[in-house]
């Protein structure tokens, strides 16, 4: 009787820090719990689990009878569980120190909890770079899952991977299984029956092969339409059913199984890369669709499956450049990693270095840093999820310092200079007890990172609108594709009407402190939609930087002179932040004006986090009445004073005005892709204040105005909170 074929099901689910709670729950009850009770059924069959540490950290909190069902699956050797990063980064991405950590802590977490023995691990979007064998290994793993996409572009044929390869770094070995693009794309979405008579043409011609499935959990039961068609149809009943009237030649197992039973079928180095979709999501918008337009082309002749093997997409770290905002949150993390570290070597240690080490693993979690088929990047509470756990571990270091933002804790302030950003140029940092400005004077001298120390909130989370390739199948309006459920990637649904009439691009990202000089007679509507036309050269051009220090105050000093209509003019402003306040003073100087032309500055703020369409998130104007939600289109005058209020979040930002000003507001919204379809999303309140500029006799004009962030409402909620925990 020849070897049978073995089948290994490999399930990833997965849920990313600072999903919202009802998104946990609804996938638990779509997805993770039924696929169990189906599966718990069906004795004979093996499957392998990894779910990574947020989702896993969420389920032991709230269903833990769900995760001690797994530990009873896998003593009963039905469940292999598979490790990985505990908070699911995307590898390449964070320090070796940092990878090697998070295997390690993950893997101790699930041997105590469930009893695992933990020997291989799932690779967070399947981001290789060969280099990880060393990290990975030395974190005690001796197998991963990478897709047969690798194997290809490192030269082999499908009919070539229909077992396992190891691979090797430094002297490190690693065991590595292909699993086949063909099996994600059959499994749950065609009939039980084409995966077995698939399964039957490969052990026809390779006897005793090994076939990896490995692939989302939420494939069953949460991505749109396969909660019907998994459960309320029975596909899932049928597929287990199928598997198991075919044991005698179809085994279904773990991969630790396969790889003790079966030899590995050679060596491979493979490629850097991910599976095929994200390779060609890291593109730049234009290349994606240049990319499918020949992709199609070459199909429709015949040609392309020849050519397929030799094509690649994108490099997964220049999502770093595709969205800039996501540089920004990669770089303070490595901030973050760098101080934790130093500390470490210098004999720091204790339970605040272990917490602050756990919030920098959270911060690491990969879905904000880019943006595919899913929400991604373009997910505001996921981008403000990443910067809480940041700056909670850095309020952790200072605090294990002695260094705190309590209030019976000794004030302080500090301005630094360093490349914080990564992009070879110097940024300032000002930081206080309370606030945390990060300034680029190379780039405008623009404020990209504000930090709310008391509630862990970074105002300067924002997004600009920018063109995606999607965006054409926006414009050509929603379809539906054929066959009772479709792969996410296949499906077109608008989640609002009037899309296409909502993109806009902008030409700079959405920071603040933007310094723009308009026409007179500028419209916010043209402001609002990036159409306004710029008359001056100071938008994104490099200003000289001056600090100046004392014991309890610093001021960072920018310098620039450039062109406004034409003219010769220099401008100069600062910002100065105080030890114990919570306020940045900022302060416009315009030299060399023409008395003659009218000068129209414009310096624009953005402030994010702060969502639209909420009653309790709402303008105030000086005397505290209430202008509107924070969604809404404002063009005010005379403004002494405007305050945005989030009272869920417990924050008051204000901008005060030394002299009466204009000032506009308007939401910026993004037409991005997530599962779900097409949406529209609130990225940024942005804030424009505005003067005609009145030069005196010798050509100067001056502006200054206050940012407050006032935390109380939180820190009193937080009082009551700890209040009423002390009194149960």
């Amino acid at each position: 009787m020849s070897q049978p074929l073995r089948l290994v099901l490999v399930l990833h689910n997965h849920q990313p820090i600072g999903n919202f709670d009802g998104v946990f729950e609804q996938a638990y009850g779509d997805s993770y719990l039924p696929f169990l009770d189906v599966f718990e059924r069906y004795e004979s069959l093996r499957i392998a689990l990894h779910t990574s540490g947020s989702l896993m950290e969420w389920l032991d909190a709230k269903h833990p009878e769900y995760v001690d069902r797994l530990s009873r699956l896998v003593a009963a050797g039905r469940l292999e569980i598979i490790g990985g990063p505990y908070y699911e980064p995307i590898l390449p991405m964070i320090p070796p120190r940092d990878r090697v950590g998070q295997i390690r802590l993950y893997t101790e977490w699930l041997e105590d909890r469930l009893g695992a023995k933990v020997r291989g691990m799932w690779m967070p979007e399947r981001v290789w770079e060969q280099s990880l064998t060393s990290n990975v290994v030395d974190a005690g793993i001796e197998f991963t899952l990478l897709d047969d996409f690798h194997f290809k572009k490192a030269g082999l044929d499908s009919e070539e991977l229909e077992g396992y390869f190891v691979t090797e770094d430094d002297g490190r070995v690693l065991r590595v299984l292909p699993g086949s693009e063909r099996l994600r794309y059959l499994i749950p979405f065609q009939q039980p029956q084409e995966t077995i008579n698939y399964l039957r043409e490969v052990q026809e011609r390779n006897p005793g092969a090994v076939m990896v499935f490995g692939d989302d959990g939420e494939k069953f039961g949460t991505w749109p339409g396969t909660k019907e068609h998994v459960y309320d149809r029975g596909w899932l009943d049928q597929f287990f059913t199928a598997l198991s009237e075919n044991g005698d030649w179809l085994k279904v197992t773990t991969p630790s199984e396969a790889i003790e039973h079966v030899p590995p079928l050679g060596k491979a180095y493979i490629p850097e890369g991910s599976y095929r979709e994200m390779t060609e999501w890291a593109l730049p918008a234009a290349k994606i669709n240049q990319f499918e337009d020949i992709h199609h082309e070459l199909a429709d002749e015949g040609k392309w499956d020849a050519i397929a093997p030799f094509v690649r997409g994108g490099y997964w770290r220049n999502f770093k450049v595709k969205y800039p905002e996501t540089n920004m949150m990669y770089a303070r993390m490595m901030m973050v990693s760098r101080r934790l570290q130093d500390m470490v070597d210098a004999g720091a240690e204790g339970e605040l270095i272990d917490h602050a080490r756990r919030e920098l693993y959270r911060g690491q979690c990969n879905c904000s840093y880019w943006h595919g088929a899913f929400g991604g990047t373009y997910l505001p509470h996921l981008r403000n999820a990443i910067y809480n756990h940041l700056i909670a571990a850095e309020n952790l270091l200072d605090q294990h310092e002695g260094r705190s933002w309590q209030a019976d804790q000794q004030p302080w302030v500090e301005l630094t200079a360093d490349d914080y950003n990564l992009d070879g140029r110097q940024e300032v940092r000002l930081a206080s007890n309370r606030l945390v400005a990060l300034v680029a004077p190379s780039d405008g001298g623009q404020l990209y990172e504000l930090d709310a120390r008391t509630i862990c909130h970074n105002l300067g989370a924002t997004l600009a609108r920018r063109p995606e390739a999607y965006h054409r199948a926006v414009l050509r309006g929603p379809s539906s594709a054929g066959g009772d459920v479709a792969s996410i990637h296949d499906r077109v649904v608008f989640k609002q009407e009037g899309l296409d009439q909502r993109l806009g691009y902008d030409h700079y990202q959405r920071n603040s402190l933007i310094d723009h000089f308009f026409a007179a007679d500028v419209s916010l509507e043209a402001v609002a939609h990036g159409t306004a036309e710029e008359f001056g050269d100071f938008l994104r051009a490099p200003y000289q930087a001056k600090l100046r220090r004392n014991d309890d105050r610093v001021q960072l000093q920018l310098f620039r002179e450039g062109k406004v209509f034409g003219r010769d003019v220099k401008l100069t402003k600062g910002l100065t932040l105080s030890q114990g306040d919570s306020t940045l003073e900022i302060a416009y100087y315009l030299e060399n004006v023409p008395g003659d032309v009218g000068l129209h500055l414009s310096p624009e703020f953005n402030f994010a986090g702060l969502p639209s369409g909420a009653d309790d998130r709402y303008f105030l104007d000086a005397r505290g009445n209430r202008l509107g939600q924070l969604g809404h289109w404002l063009d005010l005058q005379g403004m002494t004073r405007l305050s945005l209020v989030d009272e869920w979040l417990g924050i008051e930002v204000a901008l005060a005005f030394d002299a009466p000003s204009s000032v506009w507001t308007y939401p910026v919204e993004t037409v991005s892709q997530s599962e779900g379809g097409f949406e529209l999303v609130h990225q940024s309140v942005a804030v424009v204040p505005h003067w005609m500029v009145v030069p005196d006799a010798d050509g100067r004009w001056s502006a200054s105005l206050r940012l407050t962030v006032d935390t109380r409402r939180a820190l009193e909620r937080m009082g009551q909170h700890l209040e009423e925990f002390a009194a149960s």
